[in-house]
């Protein structure tokens, strides 16, 4: 009877010490790892904490920010994003966010990006305004149109393509964007999220995972085209400069383990 006690109290406990491993390897050495990598090669950012991240001090710095009345000045952005504002100005233009245990790697130095939006920028606004020659005489909205450019020429730059055939990642962006934003001080009790997630958080995920397989249905289809001969490359776009990159990587990897076998 001892026995089967202890059979009955062993199982249990051994369920609560994998889980609890588990959630202390997601939600504390991930990030804690993640961060010493990229401080090691020079990106710094404000210091994770458990499971919240940055999200307590970005609320309170939002709250405070709009409890106060307003410059009369164009320059909003202290007021509207305060925690991005103070990240820049103490960590430089390219560092590490964390919302909850997400990390965010923001980059606002042009010069890192302008390169390869160049093209991007210069084939969309060419085909707005081909558009808008069509259209002499009509009334234009002009936010709607330079809300499309912007979308198509993040679009081309990442993926190759025209807004219209990204359309759908971009949608669920922004409402993924607007789920979180919404919902960002709402981190919740961890033990209690991991039992019942709130609705947020399911529509959030499952926003993400729409995005990934979309992703993901991009990348096949460049992968069959290479693999059957009818491409040369990945492409030339963002992704196609990180799908070169992996393959090399796994190409270098196989061949490693060739050699010391």
């Amino acid at each position: 009877m001892s026995g089967l006690m202890n059979f009955v109290i062993l199982v249990p406990s051994s369920f609560f010490l994998v889980a609890l491993i588990k959630f202390l390897h997601d939600y504390l050495w991930i990030p804690l790892r993640i961060q010493h990598m990229l401080n090691s090669q020079g990106i710094k950012g404000p210091r994770y904490k458990f499971f919240y991240g940055n999200n307590d001090e970005a609320t309170q710095m939002t709250k405070e920010a709009l409890s106060k009345p307003m410059a009369l000045t164009h320059d909003i952005f202290p007021r509207v994003q305060p925690h991005i504002y103070s990240c820049i100005n103490r960590y430089g233009r390219n560092f590490l966010y964390w919302d909850g245990v997400r990390p965010e790697l923001v980059i606002s130095e042009p010069e890192l990006i302008k390169e390869d939006m160049r093209p991007g920028i210069i084939a969309s606004v060419e085909t707005m305004l081909k558009k808008w020659k069509g259209q002499v005489g009509k009334e234009i909205e002009v936010f709607h149109e330079f809300k499309l450019l912007t979308s198509e020429v993040i679009s081309r730059t990442a993926f190759g393509s025209s807004y219209l055939e990204g359309e759908k990642i971009f949608e669920m962006l922004n409402k993924l964007s607007i789920v979180l934003s919404r919902n960002l001080s709402n981190t919740g009790i961890p033990l209690f999220v991991k039992l019942q997630k709130p609705a947020y958080m399911l529509e959030a995920e499952e926003l993400a995972k729409g995005i990934q397989d979309y992703v993901s249905k991009i990348v096949k289809t460049r992968e069959d085209k290479v693999v059957k001969g009818e491409a040369d490359n990945f492409g030339i776009d963002f992704l196609g400069l990180l799908l070169d990159l992996s393959a090399t990587e796994a190409s270098f990897n196989r061949m490693l383990v060739k050699q010391v076998s």
